[in-house]
């Protein structure tokens, strides 16, 4: 097998970095201040694109280096490198709950003098952080998730729609996600389930098809099965803006070229089918079409969903398509099939 010596060289090139990195934090020709900064432009360097988990153990060794020469005069580097070097560990494919942790007490050290010295946008992004962390400890039951949310909307006072278009985006779509993940076993969780089609809505003014084709695909499916479960006075006029959501995730989403994303949105077009009357003035005539075509959808998902060793969906299609052949009433919602947020 023939071996590339430019690649070669260039997957030994984090590890040279991180020499040269250390000998140059003991250099006495710059300033203790001007090594730590050198030292954290490195360390985010590794965690730009990581080839492995080490490349980012490396990064969190080189900011807690880089913390040692700071001088108490300039407490605001100290929570900037505090700030990066929670990122690193909440980035961290093999930390667990101890991963989390970690990043939690970077960000809290560095959240007081951020606040007093840092620029706002600065703040905010840690909050965007902080909301992370505690969405991902709260799925673990260590946190709340309404914790996260109060962050998140944090954020938002800072990163607004016509000033930081791209933040207001993933703070939207991160709200979504949080606001889907709480039960809804009363009253709250139904207007949380309206407020998360209010965010993909809000995500929506700020994405489109053309400059941003994945993040709007996912934006559309997750929109339609956010109208899809929420509750709501006019249930079919929601099922529509759900088909008309999943329709725009596909002139994304592939067989060719997204495979797995393609039989995740028509698996949910097929679950939104089974329960649209074919004349929605008369609904007591039933859904035959709409089932025939929800049933096609669900074979194609289940076809695409084996092929790629999605076992548990194509399990899940499997039982939806059985549902259709037992005599299910009309109007009985069929469970989601992949309520895919990500």
């Amino acid at each position: 097998m023939l071996i590339d010596s430019s690649t070669e060289q260039n997957e030994g090139l984090p590890e040279a970095q991180v020499r040269a990195a250390l000998i140059a934090a003991d250099d006495p020709s710059a300033s203790p201040a001007e090594r730590a900064e050198m030292l954290m432009e490195i360390a985010r360097g590794l965690q730009l694109k990581p080839r492995s988990a080490q490349q980012l153990h490396d990064a969190v060794a080189l900011y807690r280096r880089a913390l040692e020469l700071v001088p108490e005069s300039d407490p605001l580097l100290a929570a900037r490198i505090r700030a990066r070097e929670g990122t690193a560990h909440q980035a961290l494919p093999d930390g667990g709950a101890e991963a989390l942790d970690a990043a939690l007490e970077c960000y809290e050290a560095a959240r007081p003098h951020l606040q007093t010295y840092g620029l706002p946008e600065e703040l905010a992004e840690l909050d965007i952080n902080l909301g992370l962390v505690t969405q991902s400890q709260a799925g673990i039951g260590r946190a709340r998730i309404t914790d996260a949310i109060a962050h998140y909307h944090h954020a938002l006072r800072v990163f607004t729609r016509e000033r930081h278009p791209r933040e207001f985006a993933i703070l939207h779509n991160n709200l979504a996600i949080a606001y889907l993940s709480i039960p809804v076993i009363d009253e709250a969780g139904k207007l949380r389930e309206a407020l998360a089609v209010q965010s993909f809505e809000q995500m929506l003014q700020v994405i489109n098809l053309v400059d941003h084709p994945s993040e709007y695909a996912m934006a559309q499916n997750n929109l339609g099965n956010a109208l899809q479960y929420a509750p709501s006075k006019h249930p079919i006029a929601n099922i529509l803006r759900a088909i008309e959501a999943y329709d725009e995730a596909l002139k994304v989403r592939t067989p060719r070229d997204t495979p797995v994303e393609y039989a995740n949105t028509i698996a949910n077009k097929a679950n939104a089918l089974c329960n649209l009357p074919d004349n929605p003035e008369h609904p007591e005539l039933g859904n035959a079409r709409h089932l025939a075509a929800a049933r096609a959808l669900y074979a194609e998902a289940h076809a695409l969903f084996s092929q790629y060793g999605l076992s548990g969906n194509a399990a899940a299609v499997a039982e939806a398509l059985i549902e259709l052949d037992s005599p299910t009433p009309f109007g009985e919602a069929i469970l989601p099939i992949a309520k895919e947020l990500q």
